[in-house]
């Protein structure tokens, strides 16, 4: 049975979730419209360039998300280490204690990666740029800064998959107090 949405905006959440879940390549048509409640007439109005539509709008919203509760406090908090503190107790909530994959990395590491590497490349970028930022206005040298927002960044990710892969979201919890201790200890 088909749902009545009024606006864009209401259905990216579920898509989110349907490509989270399902990978870009996987989410056909009909799983899309089986999981939104839409008809692909809805669909198609609110998305008339289809599920590559669909996907861009999906990670515009995620990107837009991180850039206001990640990002920005990054380059903007008050303290370097408070902001560092509040990156990750974002990205815990964010990804529900490691319950929730990345779907940035998901499609990062799909066959889709290069229909959408644009999005991907200035996301990853920009989180690594905000983190380094932070890192070295707490006074990590320069020639270090980089390699540990990569370290950081790429131990979230591989935190998440870890944890969905091992079915142990806790594995994830474990996980993120080391690599904030990193951020602290780097430069003691």
């Amino acid at each position: 049975m088909s749902r009545v949405v009024a606006e864009r905006q209401d259905v990216i959440a579920t898509l989110a979730e349907v490509f989270r879940e399902h990978g870009y390549d996987a989410a056909s048509l009909s799983l899309i419209t089986e999981k939104t409640g839409l008809g692909k007439g809805s669909l198609y109005h609110f998305f008339p360039g289809g599920k590559e539509e669909m996907a861009e709008a999906v990670l515009g919203d995620i990107a837009t998300w991180f850039q206001t509760n990640i990002f920005d406090p990054l380059r903007n908090g008050d303290t370097p280490a408070a902001a560092i503190e509040d990156m990750f107790a974002a990205v815990d909530s964010y990804f529900r204690q490691g319950r929730r994959l990345c779907l940035m990395g998901v499609i990062a590491a799909s066959g889709a990666h290069d229909r959408f590497a644009v999005e991907l490349n200035r996301y990853f970028a920009d989180w690594r740029t905000a983190l380094a930022e932070a890192l070295g206005r707490q006074g990590i040298p320069e020639n270090e800064r980089q390699a540990l927002a990569e370290e950081v960044i790429g131990g979230i990710q591989g935190a998440l998959i870890l944890a969905r892969s091992l079915g142990d979201a806790e594995a994830f919890g474990r996980v993120l107090p080391r690599l904030k201790a990193r951020c602290t200890l780097s430069h003691n």
